[in-house]
Order: structure tokens, then C-alpha cells, then sequence
């Protein structure tokens, strides 16, 4: 499909690339881009060819969250809506099977900040900052610190969120809200790695696994349990479970069907 405001493209070695592609706005979203993100996350994760995908952006950051240009002239009904429109690529990242992964330069504020921390994991350039920027107009970011609230926890949550500053990436680092962070000529060779590694994981592993770790974060705790032991039974009799054991005890590679 052709987009507007994404570059999309699928590799060879099962990962595919999202580019948020408006650098003459640092990557802010409106309604097309938002609309189409959302879009192409649940298309690539459809894809039997799509393992791992990576979502990065072009020009000079990330993403520096919601084009204001959108802002004025809306109905409570109408600015809920927008607001809703804007945040639904957080709320289907979790959704999905396959693993998404941001790759962070530049910039990452407000919503841009806020797909980070919904992306499951995130490899950040030792200059990049990220933040929840809101504040500082008048606003708030009460959408993005949902994600940020389930890695962080409540005060450095609330700092964020009332403050509004810019964090540096090693800050990011030791709060949880990037993985790993590397030098920005680094940037692009180091995330795409780390995909085509998982990548070349069993996809029914790596999707029944992912769906089960966010099915079981605000379940009891032995609740947890019960989930995940009927999560593993259920992988167990897959061909993909049966083939890593077969492969692992005849010390070979394993062959998977995806199935």
C-alpha cells in the first residue's frame, strides 16, 4: 500500500521498517499519519512475511508528538476523537503479535515519547532526548504517560508528566524507557540487528509470548500463572514447539513453519 506519510518497507530477513515520513514537522502527527500508522501496524502484523518490525523517523528526530496545527476549531466531541485518533497506534502495538521495536534519534516528545514506551522495546542514539512536553503548553500528555506509567512507575511518571523536560537517552536508559543505546552512526546497524536476531526467533513463540506477557499485567498474581501455563500448553503442541525440541536435542538449526 502507498502512504502519504509513511515509508514502508519489508525485508528479506522477515523485518520490516516504518518510517514516519513528515521531517519538515520533526515527524508531529495529524490525522493522515496517525491514521495510517495505525494502519500499517495491523497490516504488517497480518503478514506472515513481517517477524519483527522496526518504526523510526525521518530528517532530524523522531517524533516531536501531535501537529498542533490541528488544534483549534473542535467540539469536546471532535477534540476526544482526535485525541483518540492520535493514540490508537499506542493501544495497537500492544494488540499486536509481532514485536515492534523504535529506533529513537533526535527528538521524542509528547506522543513520539509516548510510542516509545508502547513499543515493546526501543534502541535510542547516545544524543537523543525524550520527554512529555505537553505541560509546557498549556496541556498534557495524559494519553503517552499510560505506557510510560507501566515502565516507570508513579513518580518519575508524575515528574514527566508535570514537568515536562527533555530526558537525555543514557537518563532514559537507567529509567527503563529504552533497551540499549549506542553512538547515532551506530543507530540504524544496531537496532536492525537486534531485529533480524529476534526475527530469527519461532514467530508462533514469539507472538503467543507476546500476547500473553500484556494479557497477564494487571491479572493476579496466580491468575498470572494460570494464563501463562495455558499459554505454554497451548505452544507446546504447536509444529514450532515440537520442532525447536526435536532441533535442540538433534543439534541442528531448527525449521520453522510458523505454525
Amino acid at each position: 500500500m502507498n502512504y502519504e506519510t509513511l515509508l514502508v518497507e519489508v525485508g528479506d530477513d522477515f523485518v520490516a521498517t516504518i518510517t514516519l515520513n513528515r521531517p519538515e514537522s520533526w515527524n508531529a502527527f495529524n490525522t493522515t499519519m496517525a491514521t495510517e500508522l495505525d494502519l500499517a501496524f495491523r497490516e504488517l502484523d497480518a503478514d506472515d512475511d513481517v517477524r519483527a518490525i522496526i518504526v523510526r523517523g525521518a530528517g532530524k528526530s523522531f517524533c516531536v508528538g501531535i501537529d498542533l496545527n490541528e488544534f483549534f476549531g473542535k467540539t469536546p466531541t471532535e477534540y476526544h476523537a482526535w485525541v483518540e485518533r492520535m493514540e490508537h497506534p499506542l493501544i495497537t502495538i500492544t494488540h499486536m503479535g509481532t514485536p515492534v521495536i523504535a529506533q529513537v534519534h533526535g527528538v521524542a516528545a509528547a506522543n513520539g515519547c509516548g510510542i516509545v514506551a508502547a513499543a515493546d522495546m526501543a534502541v535510542a542514539a547516545d544524543d537523543a532526548r525524550m520527554g512529555l512536553t505537553a505541560i509546557n503548553v498549556g496541556l498534557s500528555c495524559l494519553g503517552p504517560v499510560i505506557p510510560v506509567t507501566r515502565i516507570m512507575g508513579r513518580k518519575r511518571s508524575l515528574e514527566m508528566l508535570l514537568f515536562g523536560e527533555l530526558f537525555k537517552a543514557d537518563d532514559a536508559l537507567a529509567m527503563g524507557l529504552v533497551n540499549k543505546v549506542v553512538p547515532p552512526s551506530d543507530l540504524e546497524t544496531a537496532t536492525r540487528h537486534w531485529a533480524s536476531l529476534l526475527a530469527k526467533k519461532s514467530p508462533v513463540a514469539v507472538q503467543l509470548s507476546k500476547k500473553a506477557f500484556y494479557a497477564t499485567i494487571d491479572q493476579e498474581y496466580h491468575k498470572a500463572f494460570d494464563y501463562m501455563n495455558e499459554a505454554f500448553s497451548r505452544l507446546c503442541s504447536t509444529e514450532d514447539g515440537q520442532e525447536g525440541v526435536k532441533a535442540f536435542l538433534e543439534k541442528r538449526d531448527p525449521d520453522w513453519k510458523g505454525r
